[in-house]
């Protein structure tokens, strides 16, 4: 059967460096860093004290406020920035069938907000069971898609994708296939993720995974940086509309990009640490070049995982030079973490989205915070630090992995 063509009508963003798509463009391409002291709960006597927090953030000035007090954090985040997509994407009631639309989203926790405050409240009681009736729909992840499509009337294929921080990624290549096989017209996908409470510090602070550089958080994140000392938690959404080329057309729709590929692998080596030699990594990015029917050296641009741990930032280096050979000191590389921290299941939406800017706007998003070179990394590489760089994109490639081993990529290209 012929694949049809899939590409990028609308996106939308909420994250600590911006609330809105426009905004969180402009911190990545200033260097903005999302980093600063908690404030949602009382962190000091956690070992990492700061996060990358949405910033000002009222949900009742999107959502009615009954119905904002029946939604998670991380879904109060999924409605904003699908709200954001699909109004940029100018989609109304006249120019789809929404029985052809569908929400495939990514959410890598979910509710943990919901679930740790019933469960505390429970446990400081006298033991009688006071739970609310919502808790456990607005704890499970795929309420996020289930919402998104009650609020807008969508009736297509509706699920979320959960594979830790490769989520998203994930999500957004589960709606490209759908769409090119004719499951679909248009498809809402992206992810979110509200984790910065008590539970989800305290449990990432207990297996070191955390930067704990208490004294200087707007730093904290410093992929590829000799001190990376661990990763910062991020949390927020970004969203994007998927749409058949020929349906877009049709309709007059402005077009970001095409996307043109993805691949999914495992390491199947260990719970929380990367292959010791990149080989899921290596291997999904190959995944991705042959799905898009591509050359490595057709790539510009590598939006990488990039966590700011000692581990993973080597493996997936030395994945990238496996794949891309000589090619590799031609790309731009960088990580975008260092300025919104780590998203978690909503990681893959937002760099997906740095990475179609990228193609647009012919900007390099910089990786920020590199102070002292690692020996590590081959200094022929260029990994963007400090300051955007302007370069003609034609395609860029995502790169997410989660723990358990998830990888998933994405490629994107110029629309022509």
């Amino acid at each position: 059967m012929r694949l049809r063509r899939v590409v990028v009508t609308g996106l939308g963003a909420l994250t600590p460096i911006g609330n809105t798509l426009q905004a969180y463009w402009d911190g990545l391409s200033n260097g903005v860093s999302g980093a600063a002291p908690i404030t949602q709960f009382d962190a000091s006597k956690f070992k990492t004290q700061f996060a990358c927090e949405v910033k000002n953030f009222d949900p009742t000035e999107f959502i009615d406020k009954k119905e904002a007090r029946r939604m998670d954090r991380f879904t109060q985040f999924a409605i904003v920035t699908t709200d954001e997509a699909i109004k940029d994407a100018g989609l109304t009631k006249e120019n789809i069938n929404p029985d052809r639309v569908g929400v495939i989203w990514g959410t890598g926790i979910g509710g943990l907000h919901t679930f740790l405050h019933e469960v505390t409240s429970f446990a400081k009681g006298d033991g009688t069971p006071r739970f609310s009736p919502f808790f456990i729909p607005m704890m499970i992840g795929d309420i996020s898609a289930g919402m998104i499509s009650i609020r807008h009337g969508y009736r297509g294929p509706n699920f979320v994708t959960v594979s830790a921080c490769a989520s998203s990624t994930n999500a957004i290549a589960d709606a490209f296939n759908y769409i090119r096989l004719g499951k679909a017209d248009v498809i809402v996908s992206g992810g979110s993720e509200a984790c910065v409470n008590e539970a989800a510090m305290g449990g990432f602070n207990s297996m070191k995974a955390l930067s704990e550089r208490n004294d200087d958080p707007a730093t904290a994140s410093r992929p590829f940086d000799l001190n990376r000392d661990g990763f910062v938690l991020g949390e927020g959404s970004g969203a994007l509309i998927l749409e058949d080329l020929d349906h877009a057309l049709a309709r007059g729709a402005k077009i970001y990009c095409e996307i043109v590929g993805c691949g999914l692998s495992a390491d199947a080596y260990h719970m929380t640490a990367p292959h010791p030699e990149g080989l899921g990594a290596s291997n999904v990015m190959r995944n991705a070049l042959e799905d898009a029917e591509m050359k490595p050296e057709e790539i510009d641009y590598i939006n990488v995982h990039g966590t700011s741990t000692p581990l993973g930032d080597p493996q997936e280096v030395k994945a990238i030079m496996t794949v891309f050979g000589d090619h590799a000191y031609n790309l731009n590389i960088s990580s975008t973490k260092s300025m919104t921290g780590h998203l978690l299941g909503g990681a893959g939406a937002i760099e997906t989205i740095a990475s179609i800017l990228a193609v647009n706007k012919g900007i390099i998003p910089p990786t920020i915070n590199h102070f002292t070179d690692d020996p590590a990394f081959d200094p022929r590489l260029n990994l963007t630090f400090n300051k955007a760089q302007h370069k003609e994109v034609r395609a860029a490639l995502s790169n997410t992995f989660g723990f358990g081993g998830h990888n998933a990529s994405v490629i994107i290209k110029k629309y022509e």
